[in-house]
């Protein structure tokens, strides 16, 4: 019990690591449940050329936001290199 409660404290002392962990399982779930449950039910509903065709579309959809997360971490580098 007592090596639980030291594991918490350690983790709740780095609060912007835990920030950033928490942030990054709420997108990455969020994007999962979006392709699961969205294009599971295309699927049911319209058929497997359905189901593809929506995972192709949600890939392709993705895409520029991937694109502009990139653009924003490279900039962020350069921005904290150059400080």
């Amino acid at each position: 019990m007592y090596r639980y409660l030291v594991e918490i404290s350690a983790v709740t002392r780095d609060l912007r690591e835990y920030t950033k962990n928490t942030r990054t399982r709420l997108v990455v779930g969020f994007i999962a449940l979006v392709f699961l449950i969205g294009d599971g039910l295309i699927f049911l509903f319209y058929g497997k050329e359905a189901g593809i065709f929506g995972l192709v579309c949600m890939l392709g959809a993705l895409i520029p936001v991937l694109l502009v997360v990139i653009f924003l971490l490279i900039a962020d580098r350069i921005v904290k290199k150059n400080q």
